[in-house]
């Protein structure tokens, strides 16, 4: 297990954060901090947060090997208060670290990673079988494949922190694999946040486009996926919603693993629907879209939302963004209400 300190401080994070408030179905307020006044230098070097710290770990399902990252405020101590832990989980066409650990120089953060650890969350991700550091099999990499992902991976981190049951945010078919996940291990899932999800693909132009190469999908165990096609995630809605350095960091930081990638989501995607039930997700939800989303169609979320079990639970239509929100112009405004619906005070009336 490597460990790596990182120089980042959670001030430096949140100054640069710049959260602003949007408008959604049902999302939670926070009412603004006060603006603290610079500390002098002495005071500052004294009284210093913590630095961002990284580690990494291998996960086993079966022979496959999944790669692990951490990141948190400073390193673990056997005697420190308990942590919140967010697992992040990709979606189909971007490893890990790529999707949630992004660094482009010189135009401001970009590593989800960073933010929420700056918050004091302890946060997690995974490289699914087939993607990024982890196993090459000649599995497809599939929804159902990715629970069992997540299985090992909970493991992992419930040795590391101590806790059973982690906040699960997904994006795109990332959330399909958290949702499914959740719905058969609702033990180990406190909030589940979706972003970028369909339920049934009613609706989704991109589904459908992409539905016209579905027996390739079915007779084939990996696609090409290069630099334009990891450009086109952030044109293919909404042109400006992004900045162009972002896709070119992007695919730099994912090619790097190859050109070519599982079919297994994209054939969930466009045959297989729906891979999760509503009806079975117990833990409070929050339904994340983008307001030019193509995959995400609004009327099909809708009904998925209308059907969830739990009071606890929200729906956000952020503006101006696209299907890659956390990589958007307007990340903030996803940091915002991430944040206030995972640390939603509880309920005291039952």
């Amino acid at each position: 297990m490597a460990r790596t300190p990182l120089s980042a401080s959670r001030r430096a994070l949140l100054q640069g954060a710049g959260l602003g408030v949007l408008g959604s179905v049902a999302a939670a307020s926070r009412k603004p901090a006060a603006a603290a006044s610079p500390a002098p230098a002495a005071a500052a070097v004294t009284n210093a947060e913590p630095a961002l710290w990284s580690a990494e770990y291998w996960a086993e399902k079966g022979k496959v090997k999944l790669y692990m990252f951490r990141k948190r405020l400073g390193a673990p101590k056997a005697d420190e208060r308990a942590r919140p832990v967010l697992f992040m989980v990709h979606g189909s066409s971007i490893s890990a670290r790529p999707s949630f650990d992004l660094t482009v120089p010189g135009h401001g953060e970009y590593s989800m990673m960073n933010v929420f650890a700056g918050y004091g969350f302890d946060v997690w991700t995974m490289d699914h079988e087939n993607y990024g550091r982890s196993s090459r099999t000649e599995s497809n990499s599939n929804i159902a494949s990715g629970v069992e992902d997540l299985k090992a991976a909970v493991k992992i981190v419930a040795r590391e922190t101590g806790q059973k049951r982690c906040h699960f945010y997904g994006v795109s078919s990332g959330a399909l694999r958290a949702g499914a996940f959740a719905s058969v291990a609702p033990e180990s899932v406190a909030r589940l946040a979706l972003e970028a999800m369909t339920w049934t693909g009613k609706g989704s132009p991109t589904l459908e486009k992409r539905a016209e190469q579905v027996e390739f999908y079915r007779t084939h165990n990996r696609r090409p996926r290069g630099r334009d096609m990891i450009l086109s995630i952030f044109t293919r809605d909404k042109p400006g919603t992004s900045d162009p350095a972002v896709g070119e960091a992007l695919a730099d930081a994912e090619l790097k693993f190859g050109d070519t990638i599982p079919t297994g989501t994209y054939l969930d995607m466009t045959a297989n629907l729906p891979v999760v039930d509503p009806l079975k997700l117990k833990a409070p939800v929050v339904i994340l879209r983008g307001e030019y989303d193509g995959i995400a169609a609004l009327d099909d979320l809708l009904a998925f939302y209308g059907r969830l079990p739990n009071a606890d639970r929200q729906f956000a239509i952020l503006p101006g963004a696209a299907h890659a929100i956390s990589l958007g112009h307007n990340r903030e405004q996803l940091w915002y209400v991430l944040r206030n619906f995972l640390e939603m005070p509880p309920r005291h009336d039952v």
